[in-house]
């Protein structure tokens, strides 16, 4: 199973930088090449992945959390759940963030 999560984020990261390197090469703004689509092809590639690594440490915390001390359920999931959520925010900030200085 890990092998397979750590194929699939190198996948994508890849295909985020191929995606956007293909349209970056080939508008010249100026008499330069742009290289505004590749920048944002690896920073969302770097975003989704790190966001990716710190939910899944973050469920793996909880569940062993969970695992010692079943009683704190309640406390524990309103927590994982607010973590959850300013995690995912990162990389909607990002994604956000990369539009706009793009366009």
């Amino acid at each position: 199973m890990v092998r397979l999560l750590q194929f699939s984020r190198y996948l994508f990261m890849t295909l985020a930088a191929i995606c956007f390197a293909t349209p970056a090469c080939a508008q010249a703004t100026g008499g330069g090449v742009s290289y505004d689509a590749l920048a944002v092809g690896i920073g969302m590639g770097l975003a989704a992945g790190l966001c990716g690594l710190g939910q899944g440490r973050a469920t793996a915390s909880a569940a062993e959390a969970l695992a010692r001390n079943p009683g704190a359920r309640p406390g524990i999931f309103v927590f994982l759940i607010l973590g959850l959520a300013f995690i995912e925010s990162l990389t909607l900030f990002t994604f956000v963030l990369l539009f706009l200085k793009t366009h």
